[in-house]
C-alpha cells in the first residue's frame, strides 16, 4: 500500500495544472487578454489584478511542496546507496527549479520581465534537467524501481515530450513571437507530477516527513542518525 509521501507529487501535479488554468480562466473571463490576438502564455495571465495574487500564491505553494519532494527524494537516493555528490547536484538542481518557481510567481513578467525569465529559466530547464538526471542515475546505479514495468519508459516518454515542448515553445517565441505558452507548461506539470513519480515513495509514511524540518540535507552532511526512508517493495 502506498504511504502518504506517494501523494505529495499526485497533489503537487493537480495543484499547478489547476492553478494555472483557474488564472488562464479568470484572465480570459474579465478580458485581460484577448484570445483572438492568439494563445496568451500563463505569464501573460498572470501579470494582471486580481488573477495575478492567485498566480503567485498557487506558484509559491507548488515551489514549497516541490522542494519538499526534493529533500524526501535525497533521503531516499541515500539509503538506497547513491554517493553525495550525484545526489546533492540532483538535490541542488531540484531546489533551484523549486526557487525559480517561486521567482515566476512573484516578479510577473508586466513588472519584472527580466527576474521573471530569469525564475522561468531555472523552473523549466532545471527542472527538465532534474528529472533527467533521475533517470540517468537509475540507468547507472541500477536503482529500485517500484511498480509495473512500463513505469520506467513512461518516465522517458514524459521527459522527452517535456524537453521538445520546452525547444519548440523557445523556438516559437525567438522565430516568430508566438505566445502558445499555456498548453506546454500545463503538461510540463503534468509530466513533473505524474503518478510514475510518485511510485518511488511507496511505503514512505507521514510521521517520517517530520523529521525532514530539523534533518535538512547540507553539503557536506550525511545527517547521521537518519531512518531509512527507502520501500524494497
Amino acid at each position: 500500500m502506498w504511504g502518504y509521501l506517494s501523494l505529495m507529487p499526485i497533489f503537487l501535479a493537480v495543484w499547478a495544472i489547476s492553478g494555472v488554468w483557474i488564472v488562464f480562466a479568470i484572465a480570459v473571463t474579465n478580458r485581460t487578454v484577448d484570445l483572438s490576438k492568439g494563445f496568451p502564455y500563463i505569464s501573460i495571465c498572470g501579470s494582471f489584478p486580481p488573477q495575478s495574487c492567485i498566480f503567485s500564491q498557487v506558484l509559491n505553494m507548488g515551489a514549497a511542496l516541490a522542494a519538499w519532494i526534493c529533500i524526501v527524494r535525497y533521503h531516499q537516493l541515500r539509503d538506497w546507496g547513491v554517493g553525495r555528490w550525484p545526489n546533492q547536484l540532483i538535490l541542488w538542481t531540484g531546489l533551484l527549479c523549486a526557487l525559480g518557481t517561486s521567482v515566476v510567481g512573484n516578479f510577473q513578467e508586466k513588472n519584472q520581465r527580466p527576474t521573471h525569465l530569469a525564475g522561468a529559466f531555472l523552473a523549466f530547464i532545471l527542472g527538465n534537467v532534474y528529472f533527467w538526471l533521475q533517470l540517468l542515475l537509475r540507468r547507472l546505479k541500477n536503482l529500485p524501481q517500484p511498480g509495473a514495468p512500463w513505469i520506467g519508459p513512461l518516465r522517458l516518454g514524459l521527459c522527452s515530450f517535456c524537453t521538445i515542448l520546452i525547444v519548440a515553445s523557445i523556438l516559437l517565441v525567438s522565430r516568430v513571437g508566438v505566445g502558445g505558452g499555456s498548453s506546454p507548461e500545463s503538461v510540463f506539470l503534468s509530466g513533473c507530477g505524474s503518478p510514475g513519480t510518485s511510485l518511488p515513495f511507496s511505503g514512505l509514511h507521514l510521521h517520517r516527513i517530520m523529521a525532514l524540518s530539523s534533518r535538512m540535507p547540507t553539503l557536506g552532511s550525511r545527517c547521521p542518525g537518519w531512518n531509512a526512508l527507502s520501500s524494497t517493495h
